[in-house]
This record gives structure tokens, C-alpha cells and sequence, in this order.
């Protein structure tokens, strides 16, 4: 499983802020068996995070998970970025998360995040902060084999798949 990592914030890009969600984002990644070829930091600018995620699915990376621009702020574009190169909606990983970031908070509603398939890759927004990462990647974790064997083609149901 072929991942890559990008984190939108101006505020990182410009080197004002330390990158804490993309490294968290990478570990969790690779702790669910991926491996990680791609980690870049972009601005929050539509052209810039569309053209980062048309590159990765180009790349041939399975899965591609952003982290921030999802929130409510006018500069908040990730999601209208990443539905310009999507061409299928998957809504469950979105919808998921937000349920369960509502566990742990009432602004768990707040993320607008989205997610779904270009080409033969999944792109999911993660929010922005580390522990969201922490508290939504495991919700995702146990499907994401099945996800990149789908996408590939393959329908059939494996044991190893399932969530223990």
C-alpha cells in the first residue's frame, strides 16, 4: 500500500509553524502497513493542493491522506480542492470520521473534510490536528487493505481484511 502525505497550512509552508499532523499522519500510515513515498507541505492555495494531489495519483500512490484546510475559515480549501480531482465519491471514510471526532468533541461536526477516488486512489482529508489524527486514523486503519485490493480490482473478501 502505496501512501502519500499532504499537509495544507500557510502557516507551515512559511515555515511559521512546526508540521505536527503530517509526521503523526505518516507514522499512523505506516503503522497500518503502508508505505509512506510521499510527504509534502503545500500552502493553502486551491492550484497548489490540486495540482500535489494530481501528482501523487499520477505517481500510482493507493491512498493519499491530506491533513488541514478542512476547517471553516475562509482559507479552509482542502475539501473544494480535493473534489476538483476526485471522480467517485467514497463518503463513508468522511462521514466516519466525523461521527467518531464527535466522540471526543462537539467540534467534531466542524471538519469538513471529504473523501473518495481518483483513478485507482483513495484521498481522505484528515483536520488538522495531531490528536484528531490520533483519534480518526484507527477508524479508517482496518479497511484500508481491502480498500487498495478493491481499487485494484479485486472484489473478493480476504480474512486478513477484516478488523481484530
Amino acid at each position: 500500500m502505496r501512501a502519500a502525505i499532504l499537509t495544507v497550512s500557510t502557516r507551515v509552508s512559511r515555515r511559521e509553524a512546526e508540521d505536527l499532523s503530517g509526521p503523526k499522519l505518516a507514522a499512523a500510515a505506516e503503522e497500518a502497513g503502508c508505505e509512506v513515498v510521499g510527504m509534502e507541505v503545500v500552502p493553502d492555495d486551491f492550484a497548489l493542493i490540486e495540482d500535489r494531489l494530481h501528482h501523487f495519483v499520477a505517481a500510482g500512490c493507493d491512498l493519499i491522506f491530506t491533513t488541514g484546510g478542512t476547517g471553516l475559515t475562509p482559507n479552509d480549501i482542502t475539501p473544494e480542492a480535493t473534489r476538483s480531482v476526485i471522480q467517485r465519491e467514497a463518503p463513508g471514510f468522511a462521514e466516519t470520521m466525523r461521527a467518531e471526532g464527535l466522540k471526543h468533541t462537539p467540534h467534531g461536526i466542524l471538519t469538513r473534510g471529504v473523501s473518495g477516488i481518483a483513478g485507482r486512489t483513495l484521498i481522505v482529508n484528515f483536520p488538522g490536528s495531531p490528536k484528531s489524527i490520533e483519534q480518526l486514523f484507527p477508524v479508517l486503519a482496518p479497511t484500508l487493505k481491502h480498500v487498495v485490493r478493491t481499487l485494484r480490482g479485486d472484489s473478493s473478501h480476504h480474512e486478513s481484511d477484516r478488523a481484530g
